[in-house]
């Protein structure tokens, strides 16, 4: 099955269980994350929804996240910057960030070590850890580019 409708179809299930309908809007709303390779704001969402002439209130952005992130199809994060920034959930590796400090610039890593750390922990204080985040914060080597929001994950196969 494809990617994009194996995602809708997770939507459509989420939706069911919780008794919510099945929009044009969050359908919309959650093709246009799945379309980014980047971390977003809502403000970002919000502006690329409008300039492919999709008409959404900023509140019908705000609640179709909480949605999507309840339904596990999108992570929220804070990078001690001044808001929320998102980044689809299905669909890549388990992943940390490393933020840089001056200009705000985002990237990912991934590293297999991550899954034996986060088993050994789990293991050691018998622990059922369900989910992880790991953000480094330092200082862009080459300079500060003005791309904040980056993505180096390659989808899963």
């Amino acid at each position: 099955m494809e990617t994009s409708e194996k995602i809708k179809d997770i939507l459509s299930i989420e939706l069911e269980k919780r008794g919510l309908r099945k929009t044009v809007e969050r359908f919309k709303i959650l093709e246009a994350i799945y379309e980014r390779t980047d971390h977003f704001d809502v403000d970002e969402l919000y502006h690329s929804l409008r300039e492919q002439n999709f008409h959404v209130s900023r509140a019908t952005v705000y609640n179709t996240l909480d949605t999507l992130i309840d339904c596990g199809l999108v992570r929220k994060h804070h990078f001690g910057g001044d808001g929320a920034l998102f980044e689809k959930a299905l669909g890549f590796r388990q992943h940390g960030h490393v933020v840089c400090i001056n200009c705000n610039k985002i990237l990912e890593f991934c590293d297999p070590r991550l899954q034996t750390i986060r088993e050994s922990v789990g293991r050691v204080l018998d622990f059922d850890i369900t989910d992880q985040a790991l953000i480094f914060y330092g200082t862009c080597k080459d300079g500060c580019e003005s791309n904040r929001h980056q993505s180096h994950l390659k989808p899963e196969e």
